[in-house]
């Protein structure tokens, strides 16, 4: 299955002109608006509050079975051949660096033709901001070397980038069947330095059960893009989802946007991990007792919806002895999750405090005994 289907819609650059001076414009995350950094025009944005009946979800099986009446976007993007983010770029850009990994990107321009994002988390935290956050997280890493702290706070420039997620509701209903323990305690004699000497034994009584469990998920969220490690993004949430506001290409202004590489029947399966997890908690919770064996669960699943939104991360990918690091920041809360190298002199330096400290206590202990 496809999600980018002919024909193609115009191409969206998300480019800004000023009214004022013609240079470009950039969402300004604590005004929630366009500023012009050439001649200080101010434009305000309409629509940025949540609406109140909320985003509307997309059905899920009607967009797989008839793709033709998803609303569709083209954008160009560049491919990074280190990491495979499809980031995008404006027409006049040709060079620059992934942000997330600091690869090189010179080349090969191409067109990105995928499902329009429906709804946009906005920056709230300014790149000042986010590096002070990543700075900050960096001088609590033990045993990380002074000079990569020292490197980043040269203030090299952090890029935003809007990464693409997945957002699924659905309905299930689950049959199972299982065991119930109950723990008991039973007594018994053994031999212990020669005496007999009575003992608890715990057992456990299981019992065959069956039984219904149903759940409604919501906002099941899943990363639409390999290009970040998982342990990278799954350390960033909470997302305040509930801040998400109708896709404006004005929020866009001044910063990258990641297309998405993960299609939307592929995310469903990531998302149907994260429901089965759960349904396996609740039928544990309605076997009860004191132990649970699970057997099988069969589930029906219903009324799935999507989203298809954007979500706020500042980067850093930093080159220090020819090693790439790359750091990320919620961009809406500050969170931070990154790469962290070791130095091996101040783990050796530690090893050998240790060691001096053990030794000078093993010391005043055999002379004050």
């Amino acid at each position: 299955m496809t999600d980018t289907p002919p024909p193609a819609p115009a191409l969206e650059e998300h480019r800004f002109p000023c009214n004022n001076c013609g240079a470009d414009f950039r969402f300004d995350p604590a005004g929630n608006r366009l500023v012009c950094d050439h001649c200080g025009t101010v434009e305000e944005i309409e629509g940025l509050a949540p609406p109140p009946s909320g985003i509307t979800e997309q059905d899920y099986r009607a967009a797989l079975s008839r793709p033709e009446t998803l609303d569709l976007e083209e954008t160009r993007v560049l491919n990074c051949p280190n990491c495979a983010a499809q980031i995008e770029f404006t027409p006049e850009l040709h060079a620059a660096e992934c942000p997330y990994c600091a690869t090189p990107v010179v080349t090969d321009t191409g067109r990105h033709r995928h499902i329009k994002p429906q709804a946009i988390a906005p920056f709230a935290l300014d790149e000042g901001a986010a590096h002070a956050a990543m700075t900050t997280w960096l001088g609590r890493l033990w045993f990380a070397p002074s000079g990569l702290s020292d490197y980043a706070r040269k203030g090299r420039k952090m890029t935003g980038v809007y990464a693409p997620f997945w957002t699924y509701d659905a309905a299930t209903r689950s049959q199972y069947t299982g065991e119930r323990g109950t723990v008991y305690y039973t007594s018994r004699t053994v031999m212990r330095d020669g005496k007999p000497t009575t003992v608890r034994v715990q057992k456990v009584r299981w019992r065959r059960v069956s039984g219904r469990v149903a759940r409604a998920f919501d906002d099941l969220l899943v990363l639409a893009a390999t290009s970040l490690p998982k342990r990278f993004t799954e350390a960033l949430p909470p997302w305040p989802l509930a801040d998400l506001v109708p896709y404006t290409p004005e929020l866009l202004a001044g910063f990258r946007a990641e297309g998405y590489t993960i299609a939307l029947e592929d995310g469903m399966t990531d998302a149907r991990a994260q429901m089965d997890a759960m349904i396996a908690r609740d039928v544990r919770f309605d076997i009860g007792g004191d132990r649970q064996r699970i057997h099988g669960i069969q589930t029906q699943v219903s009324d799935v919806t999507f989203k298809h939104i954007l979500l706020p991360i500042w980067v850093a990918a930093y080159k220090y002895n020819g090693k790439s690091y790359r750091f990320v920041v919620n961009g809406q809360t500050g969170k931070v999750a990154g790469e962290r190298p070791y130095s091996v002199w101040k783990i050796a330096a530690a090893v050998l405090v240790g060691a001096i400290v053990a030794g000078a206590i093993g010391y005043l202990g055999a002379t004050q005994g």
